[in-house]
């Protein structure tokens, strides 16, 4: 893989706090993710599956993880089982990952072939009584294939239907949500290459500029820094585009005059940033953007300040929206009537505001966390509030990745990432 080795303590430590929460007597299962094909024998690149990695990391496909708990908690197995190489495979794929080196990886100290899964699980599982299987239960999840987890799932349950199925999801989501330090650090990096990216864009737009090449100017950017990818679909969005909230097209020209609503993150080592920053194509905005990016930056550092432990993020979602519909009567954009008129399902601000603030950041562009649960300390969120005006032709959108802290305001992981308007005109104009 292109990034650096990460040690491999963050993934004992994440092993073994999964398994303090495992039921006594209980096996769990954690598979790779497949290589999906796309048509005749190409593939698409391969994406590991962030909960294997997160308990592994291990970055191969056909790689499954077991983990053992007894009756009184006193013996504890991991194994992890990977392809058995030949010379064939290492001759067209290169090396695969040896017991060695999954060690070195992982920690995990006993390492098997694929092929041994089923006669060892067989030893293991007559003294459990519970298996835990793991799914996909992110509440902004559609899952319309069937993946290798789900294809083990059915095997495991058919073939021991006498034991009672756990669910992993619930134990994953409380536990990837809290991040610890080495994960901090991962995230600090990819916002660390967005950020180089962004400065390398900010002196490269100017009217005629088409909006594939901005994109290109951040691929650039980022594979030179050991980042293999966009964190996600990036948005380039220039003129009336600023107003569709993923356009992922990316393919008109950019106008004198015309703002460019950017968001784009870095992944790094699978972890991934997420940025937003809107910018003048010109290299100056005029007096209304100004107004409305100004409007945006307020309510973005006052969302951020409100992010604390024990806040739900319901309601700070809701308190956002008080500060951002305060914003929207200076500019205009609301009266008094609207204000008077709204209801709680339909608050006034959503006319102009019409997504959340803040999500969880992780091995997930929209990570695990339990939305109903109140924020903790270390979980990492997105602030990004915005402004679209489709009958004024452009949407304004600002977003940070933050670290919630146990007492003061969060850490800024983009504090160094130019977002003041005066930064941002000077920058474009200083070539």
């Amino acid at each position: 893989m292109k990034y650096d080795v990460i040690n491999k303590s963050l993934f004992i430590k994440n092993r073994r706090n999964f398994i303090e929460k495992m039921k006594p007597k209980s096996i769990a299962f954690f598979n790779s993710n497949d290589l999906y094909p796309v048509s005749a024998d190409t593939t698409l690149p391969f994406e590991q599956h962030r909960d294997f990695f997160y308990l592994s990391g291990i970055d191969q496909e056909e790689s499954i993880l077991l983990l053992f708990k007894n009756e009184n908690n006193s013996e504890t197995k991991e194994i992890l089982f990977l392809i058995k190489p030949n010379s064939t495979l290492t001759h067209w794929e290169g090396e695969k990952i040896c017991a060695k080196k999954a060690f070195i990886i992982s920690g995990v100290k006993t390492v098997h072939w694929l092929e041994d899964l089923e006669n060892i699980t067989e030893k293991l599982i007559s003294s459990v009584e519970n298996i835990y299987t793991n799914n996909n239960e992110h509440y902004r999840a559609k899952v319309v294939t069937e993946t290798r987890e789900a294809r083990f799932n059915k095997w495991i349950q058919k073939k021991y239907s006498n034991k009672k199925i756990e669910r992993s999801n619930p134990i994953l989501q409380q536990l990837r949500a809290v991040k610890d330090s080495i994960e901090i650090e991962l995230i600090k990096k990819a916002c660390d290459i967005t950020e180089k990216g962004f400065r390398r864009v900010l002196s490269f737009v100017k009217p005629g500029v088409w909006e594939y090449e901005i994109e290109a100017e951040f691929s650039h950017e980022f594979l030179k820094n050991r980042s293999r990818k966009f964190a996600y679909s990036p948005i380039i969005a220039s003129g009336a585009n600023s107003n569709i909230l993923h356009y992922i097209e990316n393919n008109n020209q950019c106008k004198d005059g015309d703002v460019i609503l950017l968001d784009v993150g870095a992944e790094y080592a699978n972890y991934s940033s997420d940025m937003t920053r809107t910018i003048p194509v010109s290299g100056k905005f005029n007096s209304r953007q100004k107004e409305v990016y100004q409007a945006v930056l307020n309510v973005k550092n006052e969302a951020t300040s409100l992010l604390k432990p024990g806040v739900l993020w319901r309601e700070h979602h809701s308190e956002v929206g008080k500060i951002m519909c305060s914003e929207l009567l200076k500019l205009g954009l609301l009266d008094k009537s609207d204000v008077q008129n709204q209801t709680k399902l339909n608050p006034a601000y959503k006319k102009y505001f019409t997504h959340g603030t803040s999500h969880h950041l992780g091995l997930d562009t929209h990570d695990y966390g339990d939305i109903n649960l109140p924020i903790q300390a270390n979980n990492v969120f997105t602030v990004e509030p915005g402004i679209y005006i489709q009958q004024e032709g452009f949407g304004i959108r600002l977003e940070d990745d933050v670290i919630v802290q146990e007492n003061g305001n969060p850490i800024n992981l983009m504090k160094n990432i130019p977002i003041e308007i005066e930064e941002i005109e000077s920058l474009m104009n200083s070539k």
